[in-house]
């Protein structure tokens, strides 16, 4: 009988969730859960999160092999920092891979979550038709990546795809980054909320209802994002 592939358990770190899977090598998911981030959402907290998280899907601890991280912000060039989050609470230069390799004793490698959606999307998704591409992530705030040549492009920097941090309007709300009027607040789940007073899926139910100032907002809301994307 064929030995059966060791699988690797993904996490994707947000400011509103965690999300993890335990995966196969070829990309599919034998099991998925989802937890709320901690409020606040400092690095100790979090790591206790994923922690738990991590004992609820991966019994036992010798059929998995691995763990990588998205997270939401630059990551050093070693992929073992989680350089800034800026949704995320007293987050600067947190050696989270480390952390995790010392509490699981199984090897950790981090990256942007953006970058590793755009990655997921290149490979088995919607881009692997395409050898270059660009992608928006829509969450508790807005991220990006660039795929040229079937390769993940960061620049020298490492955050060549941070998107949402451009900025849309000059004179708009202040954002995390020290921007002003960035795209991230104007088509984030807190942009939504901060302006509608409502949770995106609650306003979307209302525009189906035919809420006239729902779908007010939501057309307003396809103008501001085409704009970013434009």
């Amino acid at each position: 009988m064929k030995p059966k592939s060791a699988q690797v358990i993904g996490i994707d770190l947000g400011g509103t969730a965690i999300k993890l899977g335990l995966f196969e090598a070829d990309g599919s998911c034998n099991q998925s859960l989802t937890v709320a981030t901690p409020q606040p959402a400092t690095p100790e907290a979090l790591l206790a999160a994923i922690l738990n998280a991590i004992s609820q899907i991966a019994a036992p601890v010798e059929s998995w092999a691995a763990i990588g991280v998205g997270l939401p912000g630059p990551v050093d060039g070693t992929g073992r920092i989680s350089q800034v989050a800026i949704n995320l609470e007293n987050w600067r230069d947190v050696p989270l891979a480390d952390w995790l390799e010392e509490k699981t004793q199984k090897p950790v490698i981090m990256a942007n979550d953006a970058n590793c959606a755009g990655l997921g999307e290149a490979w088995l998704g919607a881009g692997r038709n395409f050898d270059n591409l660009i992608m928006l992530t829509l969450g508790t705030g807005v991220g990006g990546a660039i795929i040229l040549n079937r390769q993940l492009f960061v620049g020298h920097r490492g955050a060549a795809g941070e998107l949402g941090l451009i900025t849309l309007n000059p004179d708009g709300p202040p954002c995390n980054s020290g921007n002003q009027g960035s795209l991230e607040q104007y088509v984030s789940v807190q942009a939504i909320r901060r302006e509608t007073g409502n949770k995106p899926s609650d306003l979307a139910q209302k525009a189906i209802a035919g809420d006239s100032q729902a779908l007010a907002y939501w057309e307003e809301y396809g103008r501001r994002l085409g704009a970013g994307l434009a």
